[in-house]
């Protein structure tokens, strides 16, 4: 038996990844027999940073990629969005992981359906203010860009044979399901729903019975395992550091904050530093076991 990997939002870079805590993860899913590893989305911010990191997993085993957010804002050449000329890169394209089983991969995009704003041009505002993805440069509107997504996506899936079982590895969020809606003081966060994900892609992917799985990341919340009609959604991304678990349990257990806020721990991981260091030195190897989809074939 097989095992496929999948891990989203690595976040090499934010993450102060080392060489050393990178070989944690690879000697990991060696030990387990991963026979294939998928990054799925934000490994790194810069291009070059997320590329070394393949290549480090492709040492060990055979590891394929797509973009997230984080990566689109260090490509300049619109046809390196969804066409990437590398072999590892898996957007719009199959891999046959077995005699019935298919690994696909796909950037996917965000069309604003997820937002509890009417208004395009306040929400077009609002992310030009505050999220990340300002700095992305792409020919097209959010939604024409999801739009052609969601089209390119449902041609590929029709060139599959309906009797062979899909993986799909995807970055943004494809069900409502996964979506938080915030209520009290923190009701404003659900104003940023509008960058999580597609409606339409959840839609295009409902269409095909055959989608046995479908794993994703971007929320840096883990939802874990959801079965939605015939289809198996995953949702455990790895996230930042001062959101994990292991974080937690640092901040709480040496009662460094009354209350664990992740919006406001770097303050607090700073003032504690080397402390933090030794702590996730020692359980680091937990946080990635949280966040890996393993599925076998």
């Amino acid at each position: 038996m097989n095992k496929l990997a999948i891990v989203t939002d690595l976040h090499a870079d934010i993450n102060h990844l080392s060489i050393e805590n990178l070989a944690q993860l690879r000697n990991y899913l060696k030990e387990q027999q991963i026979s294939h590893l998928h990054l799925a989305g934000d490994t790194a911010n810069k291009v070059d940073r997320a590329l070394a990191v393949v290549d480090f997993f492709n040492e060990a085993m055979p590891t394929t990629f797509h973009w997230g957010n984080h990566e689109m804002a260090d490509i300049a050449q619109e046809q390196d969005f969804e066409d990437f000329a590398n072999p590892f890169f898996l957007n719009f394209k199959t891999l046959d992981l077995s005699e019935q089983k298919i690994l696909i991969g796909v950037n996917g995009w965000y069309d604003y359906q997820f937002s509890d704003m009417e208004d395009t041009q306040e929400i077009i505002r609002l992310k030009n203010l505050f999220w990340y993805d300002r700095m992305i440069q792409r020919q097209g509107t959010d939604p024409e860009i999801s739009q052609r997504v969601c089209e390119r996506l449902y041609q590929v899936l029709t060139t599959i044979p309906k009797d062979k079982q899909i993986v799909l590895a995807t970055h943004f969020v494809p069900q409502e399901n996964f979506i938080v809606q915030h209520t009290g003081k923190y009701a404003r966060w659900n104003h940023l729903n509008a960058f999580l994900g597609s409606k339409a892609f959840g839609e295009t992917l409902n269409e095909f019975t055959n989608i046995e799985h479908v794993i994703f990341g971007h929320t840096h919340r883990r939802f874990g395992s959801q079965l939605i009609g015939a289809t198996n959604y995953h949702c455990r991304p790895f996230g930042y550091y001062f959101e994990w678990q292991l974080t937690r349990e640092f901040v709480l257990n040496n009662q460094l904050a009354e209350v664990f806020n992740p919006t406001k721990m770097r303050g607090v991981l700073r003032k504690n530093q080397d402390d933090f260091n030794r702590y996730k030195e020692s359980h680091l190897l937990e946080e990635f076991q949280r966040s890996l989809t393993v599925i076998e074939y």
